[in-house]
């Protein structure tokens, strides 16, 4: 985990520059108007599953636009930035680091913030459905009864993560054992991660004790909570975070102003229906919609900035 971010970054240079001339012509050009449109999304749980729950949501695109929808799910964060930036995938719901990372390398376009319940005061997963936010916050997670109750007690145990460009499963939580003085990436910490594709992962790592803890969302036991109904008397948060901005939809950076607000009324006006309410409030807990712009992510970038300290 300590150099993968830098590693990919270069990558992801390396790659744009292949790409050449045209891609930087195209992205300037803000002309481009899909004949079919590539959905993808980034596993917040099971990929198979996932993309079977997405699935019902080519046709109401389709309806919406006129045109044929194609939607998958990436096998990871960084593979969908990459897809978006080589001009493979239209557009990304992806989390805000990962939408920071593609605005910079590929000058991709925020177009609307998801919006979720806020969680009940005085309790850990239990929905506020009179306050809809567009934020959230992230937490680590460990079992009960494992005698770890701080970061700090963290040194020399587990952590199961996700990839470095996830918000909640990494970023913010990583820095903010740093702020405590505890840098993940420091050998003399003993600190070992393990990266797993979801947070639902996360979560089942810490209750089958493969790990000693996990950097998920804040409310992440649902997921598993139809195969582990008691999973909240099994599981406690130690800490949580600050608050995140909401998950995006990103569109490649040569995506047509009138397509980018096409996309905004077909994703707002989906989410109002019944069966695509279903859709994402499933698939991430979203329950609409909202206009969204690039500055509303400089509170990530600081935090880049500050993980960027951890490879130091």
């Amino acid at each position: 985990m300590k150099s993968f971010k830098k590693l990919f970054l270069s990558a992801a240079l390396i790659a744009g520059t292949t790409l050449g001339l045209a891609q930087t012509t195209s992205t300037a050009h803000a002309d481009y108007a899909p004949k079919k449109l590539t959905v993808q999304f980034v596993p917040s749980q099971n990929a198979e599953s996932m993309e079977a729950k997405a699935k019902p949501l080519e046709k109401l695109l389709k309806k919406e636009l006129g045109i044929p929808v194609k939607v998958s799910v990436s096998t990871d964060y960084n593979t969908i930035v990459e897809a978006m930036g080589s001009k493979q995938v239209d557009v990304g719901f992806l989390p805000p680091d990962a939408y920071v990372l593609a605005h910079k390398q590929y000058n991709s376009k925020v177009i609307l913030q998801s919006l979720r319940y806020d969680i009940k005061k005085g309790t850990n997963d239990e929905f506020d459905k009179s306050k809809l936010v567009d934020y959230y916050r992230a937490q680590v997670i460990v079992r009960k009864g494992s005698g770890i109750k701080s970061l700090k007690d963290l040194k020399g145990k587990k952590i199961a993560v996700q990839d470095t460009t996830s918000t909640a499963g990494w970023i913010y939580p990583a820095v903010s054992m740093y702020k405590q003085g505890i840098n993940i990436n420091d050998k003399k910490n003993k600190i070992k991660t393990v990266v797993v594709k979801g947070h639902d992962q996360g979560v089942i790592s810490v209750l089958n004790k493969n790990t000693d803890a996990a950097f998920v969302f804040q409310g992440a036991e649902r997921l598993v909570k139809k195969d582990t109904p008691d999973v909240e008397k099994k599981i406690v948060p130690i800490y949580t975070t600050a608050k995140i901005p909401n998950d995006t939809i990103t569109v490649r950076g040569d995506m047509s102003p009138k397509w980018q607000k096409k996309l905004q009324k077909a994703f707002k006006d989906i989410a109002k229906t019944k069966e695509g309410h279903k859709i994402v409030s499933t698939l991430y807990t979203h329950e609409g919609y909202v206009d969204s712009k690039d500055s509303n992510f400089d509170v990530i970038r600081k935090y880049d900035k500050i993980a960027e300290k951890l490879d130091k």
